[in-house]
């Protein structure tokens, strides 16, 4: 049996060294000596009032010791990974708690056989040495359409379970009001959970197999047996099939909400689906409830009833009360409890209306000369990069992913589109700033978003003169641009060797001898040359860095690519 790679000390040591981790980093908590049980730092301040117990098998984190702390839990008891902690330290917490002072204790069990049996002994041994002692099953779990002699199993509706509770004992309210307002609102809670893969036990393999096209609904937290396996969907369809189920009619397990009812959303990873998921699912979550005409007055997003590094998200729903909402609302110093607006969902609005952009003027009397000008120089480029594109992909499978002459292609054909429609300005700033826009929305990658800064500070110095000097100074202005923001250098084997090579040429233009298209000729000889010694050089930047020397010899594409485009726009200037 392959077994799993964890970050362990030690299989049987993992999580003792898991509530030492928590309670480190949590000053409010603290570890009762001898037993894996996690017990506020304040304890004495439960004198007078309700105590608050939970627990279950470890691997659920941050479920039960993260919600531990005024306003939550009194102390949290754990167990091995997925087994019922031992009746020895249900009672050391309960004695604990009863000592401090609290006038009642509640245990509230997930509704596992194991977590039953061992919290109601010690409930029993504990009612036997005077402790006032409830105990609330929780089973919120929606997947099994029919009743079973078990009962719901407890899930990710037990963390509601905790709040509420907490938020009443906070109050003072006597344990018998607690435990009828837990299982009033434990009628109200329904779970379920979808994975995408398995999760394993420390020292153990995976506890079942998914194919890599299949998803399965309806599983439990430990891994148990879901309702059905269904081929991978989409989060909107997946989440759809979640709520339809969770909400049918036909289902004897439902959470009985309809439209126009009130509701709490929780969106719970398993433990290993990615942040950009969880937040997909909570979209497809909210805009399904929504169109079912429920009011989201909360929503939680995020970790928060796990089953190890299982790939999957569960879906809680509470119908929420007035009452529920401002129990849900109040303040908690438990270390796992995420911050929440007491702000509904359903109603807000989600996005802020985007400022619009700044247009450039139009050409009052368009230089027909200059468009066409600019035309002929910019059909010419794109013809040479179109053609060099198979050339340019070869050169950078050497030192990156080989799609520079594919990059470069689609950059012009999105030139040539946007030349169709007939939008070339005829004043220099403004062509050089439309096709700064074209190339970053169609170029894509680190090259679109240097060309399109190189343009944009290029422009800057053409916005009151079209002249060689300005000319000049816009190359010198796209350079110091993409030094100052992609933080490559000459030498360090980037399209930056061509352009300062050619930059450093164009200085002549600054004075008025010489002839410009000589000046520009020359300049792109020093390009040319400088692209061909990249083969020579070691990369500093780019992707090329992380490849060794050795295997670097030929020139870098971008350089390639950069004096080639300059030969191309002095052939269309001088006729070539």
């Amino acid at each position: 049996m392959e077994v799993s790679k964890k970050l362990l000390n030690s299989v049987p040591g993992c999580v003792d060294d898991a509530l030492r981790g928590l309670s480190s980093c949590s000053p409010g908590l603290r570890v009762l000596q001898g037993h894996r049980v996690v017990l506020r730092a304040d304890l004495e301040k439960v004198k007078g009032r309700v105590a608050l117990l939970s627990g279950g098998g470890s691997g659920h984190e941050p479920a039960h010791a993260g919600y531990v702390g005024r306003g939550m839990l009194t102390g949290a008891i754990a167990g091995p990974v997925f087994t019922s902690p031992p009746v020895g330290s249900i009672l050391a917490a309960i004695r604990a708690v009863a000592n401090a002072g609290a006038v009642g204790v509640l245990l509230i069990v997930k509704n596992y056989t194991g977590d039953r049996l061992n919290f109601g002994l010690a409930l029993e041994r504990a009612r036997r040495e005077g402790v006032d002692v409830e105990m609330a099953v929780i089973g919120d779990d929606c997947a099994f359409t029919s009743p079973r002699k078990a009962g719901r199993r407890g899930l990710c509706g037990t963390v509601l379970i905790h709040k509420i509770a907490g938020a009443l004992a906070e109050e003072g309210k006597h344990l018998q009001e607690i435990l009828h307002a837990v299982e009033s609102a434990a009628t109200k809670i329904g779970t379920l959970g979808v994975s995408l893969s398995s999760c394993s036990v420390p020292g153990s393999g995976p506890t079942f197999h998914l194919a890599a096209d299949e998803l399965e609904l309806g599983l439990g937290i430990h891994g148990e047996a879901g309702i059905r396996r269904d081929k991978m969907m989409s989060s909107d369809k997946v989440v759809s099939v979640m709520i339809d189920h969770m909400t049918s009619s036909s289902n004897k397990s439902r959470v009985d909400v309809n439209s126009g009812d009130s509701v709490i959303l929780v969106v719970n990873n398993l433990g290993g689906l990615s942040c950009l998921e969880l937040q997909i699912v909570a979209d497809s979550a909210v805009r399904c409830l929504e169109g079912k005409g429920l009011q989201i007055e909360r929503a939680m997003l995020g970790s928060f009833m796990t089953a190890l590094e299982m790939s999957g998200v569960s879906l809680t729903i509470l119908k929420a009360s007035e009452e529920l909402l401002r129990l849900f609302d109040s303040d908690t110093a438990a270390p796992a409890w995420p911050r929440l607006s007491s702000l509904p969902v359903t109603g807000q609005t989600h996005t802020f209306p985007s400022a619009p952009e700044t247009s450039q003027p139009e050409d009052l009397e368009p230089d027909a000369a200059a468009v066409q000008l600019y035309s002929n120089v910019l059909s010419h480029v794109c013809r040479t990069v179109l053609a060099m594109q198979e050339e340019l992909n070869e050169l950078d499978r050497a030192a990156g992913d080989g799609d520079c002459g594919s990059t470069h292609a689609r950059a012009a054909r999105a030139i040539q589109d946007w030349m169709s429609e007939g939008q070339i300005p005829s004043h220099p700033a403004r062509l050089l700033t439309a096709l700064s826009h074209v190339l970053l929305e169609k170029m894509g990658g680190t090259s679109g978003a240097l060309y399109s800064l190189f343009l944009t500070a290029a422009a800057q110095p053409l916005q009151k003169e079209n002249v060689p000097h300005a000319w000049a100074d816009a190359m010198d202005a796209g350079i110091e641009a993409m030094q100052r923001y992609g933080g490559a250098e000459p030498g360090d084997r980037t399209m930056l060797d061509a352009l300062c090579a050619a930059g450093h040429g164009l200085q002549s233009l600054s004075s008025a001898q010489g002839d410009a298209l000589e000046i520009l000729r020359s300049a792109v000889q020093s390009a040319s040359e400088a692209a061909e010694d990249t083969r020579h050089m070691t990369a500093g930047a780019g992707r090329a860095s992380y490849i060794g020397s050795s295997a670097l010899s030929q020139p870098d594409p971008g350089a390639k690519a950069v004096a080639a485009i300059l030969r191309a726009v002095w052939e269309a200037l001088s006729g070539k």
